[in-house]
């Protein structure tokens, strides 16, 4: 089965972060997930960041955190096209185009999303949130 963690998630689960739920902590280390982040997440992560977001600030560079995620066997999920057509057809109950796009890649490519935010929750398919 695979993750696709929400922006947050992976940020928190890159500095080891006590915001990082206990319960998300068990899930990245279960052998029985492929973990993966959307390019959507450094794409926001690298805008937020210029905006001098207090939620946004990681210790390392976006292209460093994308090396690290690799090497540490994390999936990279590209933008396609699909993806940006699935965006149109869901409800609209979140304003966040990163967001929105997570959602849909997840839809799209059967995998799991994981979030803490109960808002993402509100959409049909395959959430999980923590």
């Amino acid at each position: 089965m695979h993750l696709l963690l929400d922006t947050h998630i992976l940020l928190w689960a890159a500095a080891d972060s006590p915001r990082l739920p206990q319960q998300a902590r068990d899930l990245l280390l279960d052998p029985d997930y492929q973990l993966a982040y959307s390019v959507t997440s450094l794409w926001e992560i690298t805008i937020k960041r210029g905006l001098d977001r207090s939620d946004f600030r990681v210790d390392v560079e976006p292209s460093v955190l994308r090396r690290e995620l690799l090497e540490h066997g994390y999936e990279e999920l590209a933008i396609r096209g699909a993806h940006a057509l699935a965006v149109g057809s869901l409800p609209d109950l979140h304003k966040d185009p990163f967001d929105r796009m997570l959602i849909a890649q997840a839809g799209v490519e059967g995998y799991t999303l994981l979030t803490s935010d109960h808002q993402l929750a509100q959409y049909p398919g395959p959430i999980r949130t923590v």
